[in-house]
């Protein structure tokens, strides 16, 4: 493999650095969890966060701990996948996760309920999440996008979830047929730069290589400046993407 120019390097060091780490799987364990958090200290840097299931989420905390990596988040994934449109339900999911450690709750917007015409129901259930999630209300919306799919449908579910309080919009779940485009992560991003950009961008769902990383920074950093490329504004969730940043900068997966 050739190496890559100085500039490719300094986009693969990036995109670790703001990588979410992520593991959603019906069937994961405890080891696996284990190993994922083992994963997120890197030889070339530790990755922003991890994301897991909520009864994971006191594991994945006390893994990052004993290893002294505090700064890593805890992302909680709540009515994942399906993103259903029981409030109660995920305000249990919550709960159990904040007390259980998670630093940051990833609820996933009821799109279903939404396109059959309730409106209200995603407002609510943010609401009744945000409070939730404790002091900090770290707090990020799953859109599903590719499901979505209308621009306009999208464009206003992102203003109104901003509107709520949440701390980052993200594109999707990575489990429907369509997944992140870079059409969706700029509607998600005009939405956020409408409204103050106070607001963070997740690009999650089929983004795998170097290539596909730098594709959103690049959307990203043309709208906000580079600045913006940090834990705080900005993250790429997956699992398969660390291990090729990782082989592009020589250090195998």
């Amino acid at each position: 493999m050739s190496r890559m120019n100085e500039s490719d390097e300094a986009w693969a060091q990036t995109a670790i650095a703001l990588m979410e780490l992520t593991s959603l799987n019906a069937d994961d364990t405890a080891e696996r969890i284990v190993a994922l958090c083992e994963r997120a200290k890197t030889p070339v840097g530790n990755v922003a966060a991890v994301c897991v299931l909520p009864r994971f989420a006191g594991l994945a905390r006390r893994t990052l701990d004993d290893a002294q990596a505090r700064e890593i988040k805890v992302v909680a994934a709540v009515n994942f996948p399906n993103g259903g449109a029981s409030v109660a339900t995920v305000v249990s999911e919550t709960e159990a996760a904040v007390l259980a450690g998670a630093d940051e709750i990833d609820l996933v917007y009821p799109f279903h309920a939404h396109l059959a015409g309730d409106k209200q129901i995603g407002a609510e259930m943010i609401a009744a999440c945000k409070a939730r999630c404790g002091r900090r209300g770290t707090l990020t919306v799953t859109l599903e996008t590719g499901v979505l799919r209308d621009p306009q449908i999208i464009h206003d579910v992102c203003r109104m979830a901003i509107r709520e309080g949440v701390a980052f919009l993200k594109t999707s779940t990575g489990k429907q047929i369509v997944s992140a485009t870079p059409q969706a992560a700029r509607i998600l991003i005009e939405a956020i730069a409408e409204l103050g950009a106070q607001v963070g961008f997740k690009a999650s769902g089929n983004v795998r290589t170097i290539s596909e990383a730098r594709t959103y920074l690049e959307i990203a950093q043309a709208r906000f400046g580079p600045y913006w490329l940090e834990p705080q504004r900005m993250r790429l969730g997956g699992s398969s993407l660390l291990d090729d940043l990782l082989t592009q900068l020589g250090m195998g997966a």
